[in-house]
Order: structure tokens, then C-alpha cells, then sequence
């Protein structure tokens, strides 16, 4: 098997990062987003988003590789108040201290490889580093396989819902949190 990695993204990764996110939501998602919205996902366009997404200095932009192939990605940073705010718009006690894992996208064909875990390892030092404690993720509340990696790490999904539309169709995700003091193989 061929060496397995992670490090931060540069500027040069953005074609690749926008490759992964085009494919796994094709693959994942193409049930709730329009083929326009996925078609977005790729080109100049995307790929000057993510650059800007990697030089941004509030986040971390990670790349997990296997070999000479990039295979996953994982963007973090402080928790946004939107992210975290309840119902009434109060804060939880901890906000200052809570950090947000905005996406952990591996490509399906390298799935099961431990790229998911030692992404969001990486992203739960860069987070601690920054001063967080904890985190909060997004996760669809259909997607059984992202709400499981969560929880085998430790993580739990709160009560907090958030319904999106995406012009096709509208679906809910549910708001998982958990600690950043991981016990993860990397």
C-alpha cells in the first residue's frame, strides 16, 4: 500500500480539491443538487474559490493523499456565530472556544482507508492550536456513513436542525459536536 498523508493545502491543490468535491457530491449527493449546481463545482470558477478558500487565514484547508494521488480534503476554522447559534439566537457558552469542520469530503473509490480520520485530526490540532475545545459539523441527516464516522470518533448529534434548499429539493441536516482531543490512528 502506498504511503497515506495529510498536510495543509497550497494554492496549486485547488484543481484537485475542486475534483474531489465535484465527484463525491456527484456521487452523494446528485439527488438533492441540480445538475447546474454540480456542473459549478468544476472549472476556473471553483477552482479560484478554493484558492481563496486555502489563502484565507481563518481556515485550514487539509489534503489527505495516498501515494501520488490526492484523495480527500478538509476545511476548518472558527466556528461562525450562524453556525452555532440556537433556535433564538443565543450563543453557547463555549462559542469562543468552538471550532467548525466545514466539510471532510474523501473520493468514494479511496473511501475506507482511515483518510477521513486522519483528516479530521489534522483539523482538530489546527483547531486546538487556535484556542478551540470543541467543534460542530453539518451532516445530512440521510447520510448514515458521515454520521457514523462521527460518532466512532466520539462525536454526537445535538438537537439543532437546519432545513437547505438547493433549488431541487429540501433536505435537513442535523448539528454534530464533539471534543478535539482525538484517539485516532493516523
Amino acid at each position: 500500500m502506498a504511503v497515506a498523508d495529510v498536510r495543509l493545502a497550497r494554492a496549486a491543490d485547488a484543481a484537485e480539491i475542486a475534483r474531489i468535491q465535484h465527484i463525491t457530491w456527484q456521487t452523494a449527493f446528485s439527488e438533492l443538487i441540480d445538475e447546474e449546481s454540480l456542473a459549478a463545482l468544476i472549472g476556473p470558477e471553483a477552482e479560484r474559490q478554493w484558492t481563496e478558500a486555502i489563502e484565507y487565514a481563518d481556515t485550514d484547508v487539509f489534503i489527505a493523499s495516498e501515494g501520488d494521488f490526492t484523495v480527500g480534503f478538509c476545511v476548518s476554522g472558527p466556528a461562525p456565530r450562524e453556525e452555532i447559534e440556537g433556535p433564538d439566537g443565543t450563543l453557547p457558552p463555549d462559542a469562543e472556544h468552538t471550532g467548525l469542520i466545514g466539510t471532510i469530503l474523501v473520493e468514494p473509490r479511496w473511501g475506507r482507508r482511515g483518510h477521513g480520520g486522519r483528516l479530521l485530526a489534522a483539523a482538530a490540532r489546527a483547531l486546538r492550536s487556535r484556542g478551540a475545545r470543541r467543534a460542530v459539523a453539518w451532516v445530512n441527516e440521510s447520510d448514515s456513513a458521515t454520521l457514523n464516522f462521527y460518532r466512532t470518533v466520539g462525536w454526537e448529534a445535538t438537537r439543532t436542525v437546519r432545513t437547505l434548499d438547493t433549488g431541487k429539493r429540501q433536505f435537513r441536516q442535523l448539528c454534530v459536536t464533539g471534543g478535539l482531543d482525538l484517539q485516532l490512528v493516523e
